[in-house]
């Protein structure tokens, strides 16, 4: 996927600048920039690894199957050397022996050797079973020491918390989380210097995009927020990673992984919380540390291809000085052309469909507010949200969305406000009068 919106509308009004740029860099250096060799002495990452989630291993079936392979293959293709492979939970759809057997018969036949496995229990581990008989088969089919641990690895501390019952929301008690600090306590007496990796299913409590209360989130943030060098890594939400809210900075970053089996988007859009394109879409991160920064970047399994720029957080961190912050966008998308019209085939006593061109932004439209008003007395009838479908391959360039509900014969105004991904809205709106058929 692209990086956004924005990225439909280069050839219209950047293409003249970019090739003059590409021409002069040709002339300055004697090749173009998409043609640079690799610099054999480029910098190397000291460490590597992939992070997935949200594999959904069924007990039959083949997409899931498929779709875990795609993954492995490609993890393998980007990053033939690593370090650790990270799945951070819902292994399985619903915990059961054969559903891990399926698992692992693809993940050891495709696992590097020298790799260290990270595995976390997720809530759909659960499913089948009480709390303590899920552990235990999480414990034995995976061979992890614990539901909870901590490995060094390179020199890099890796902490895994484990949530403790099937609750969606995420469950992880008092004792675990005092078990955390002291090993994050541990991990910054080793070298304060350094990230500290932090893996859990469900993301920490307000911090990235769908997070949701966790059993004892408030303590959990409270610890975790004293260890400005923790990186955060979960699942569990399926949200897009061209969301730029998937990395998250506060006190500390928080990152989320997608999911590699389905996406899945926040409810209240006209599109649905699962559109038919969500069970194509599958995504997963490669992570490379180097001395002074650690390197996230994003993959599209279902594209083969990379997905926007990389995430980059610098090291050591000091004073809180994040980059990736809630704040960090306040550029208001637009709509570049006052492009609207009626789709008038598709009128009728009830139904008018509007289609647009659709708003550019600096990162990212998310999604547009439809608000009909009747003409005649000035009332807002209807209104809804749309989904720009930013996470279509490629986003569409002309949206189409629907307006039902309507009475026949009646003359309607239709007000169309782009929303980027941090909530700013357009100030400049599309307007267009519609009227329905008769009866």
């Amino acid at each position: 996927m692209g990086s956004g919106l924005f990225e439909n509308w280069k050839s219209y009004w950047l293409a003249p600048i970019l090739i003059s740029l590409v021409i002069c860099s040709f002339l300055l250096t004697g090749h173009a920039e998409g043609k640079v060799s690799k610099n054999e002495h480029a910098e190397e990452p000291e460490l590597v690894f992939p992070v997935i989630s949200d594999v959904h291993i069924k007990k039959s079936g083949t997409s899931d199957l498929q779709k875990f392979q795609n993954a492995l293959d490609q993890l393998n293709e980007q990053a033939p050397r690593q370090d650790a492979f990270a799945v951070i939970g819902d292994l399985t759809d619903s915990g059961l022996p054969e559903e891990y057997a399926r698992f692992f018969s693809l993940y050891n036949a495709k696992k590097q050797p020298q790799s260290s496995s990270l595995f976390t229990i997720g809530n759909h581990e659960y499913r089948s079973a009480s709390a303590t008989e899920a552990q235990k088969m999480f414990l034995t089919e995976t061979s992890m020491q614990s539901i909870h641990y901590h490995k060094v690895i390179k020199g890099y501390h890796f902490i895994v918390l484990g949530t403790e019952s099937r609750l969606t929301q995420g469950h992880y008690s008092k004792k675990q989380i005092k078990w955390l600090d002291g090993q994050l306590s541990q991990a910054e007496q080793d070298d304060s210097e350094k990230p500290i990796f932090v893996f859990a299913h469900q993301p920490i409590n307000n911090t990235l995009f769908g997070s949701k209360g966790e059993i004892n989130g408030e303590l959990l943030y409270k610890i975790l927020k004293k260890y400005p060098q923790v990186i955060s890594f979960s699942g569990h939400t399926h949200q897009p990673l061209d969301h730029p809210k998937n990395i998250s900075q506060k006190e500390f970053t928080s990152v989320g992984t997608s999911s590699v089996s389905y996406m899945w988007l926040g409810p209240g859009y006209i599109q649905g919380e699962i559109p038919p394109v969500s069970q194509r879409i599958s995504q997963g991160l490669i992570v490379e540390v180097y001395k002074n920064r650690v390197v996230i970047k994003r993959r599209d399994f279902h594209k083969n291809d990379w997905t926007g720029e990389p995430w980059e957080i610098k090291y050591p961190v000091k004073d809180h000085r994040f980059g990736y912050t809630e704040t960090r966008d306040q550029i208001k998308p637009s709509f570049l052309k006052d492009a609207i019209s009626i789709v008038g085939e598709k009128t009728t006593a009830s139904n008018i469909q509007i289609k647009f061109t659709q708003a550019v932004d600096n990162l990212l439209v998310h999604s547009y507010q439809v608000t009909i008003k009747e003409k005649r007395s000035g009332k807002i009838v209807h209104g809804y949200k749309a989904f720009s479908e930013y996470y279509k391959d490629p986003v569409p360039h002309l949206l189409t969305l629907p307006i039902t509900g309507l009475h026949a014969d009646t003359v309607y105004i239709i007000e169309v406000t782009a929303i980027d991904a941090f909530g700013n809205t357009s100030e400049n709106r599309l307007i267009i009068e519609a009227k329905t058929k008769n009866q």
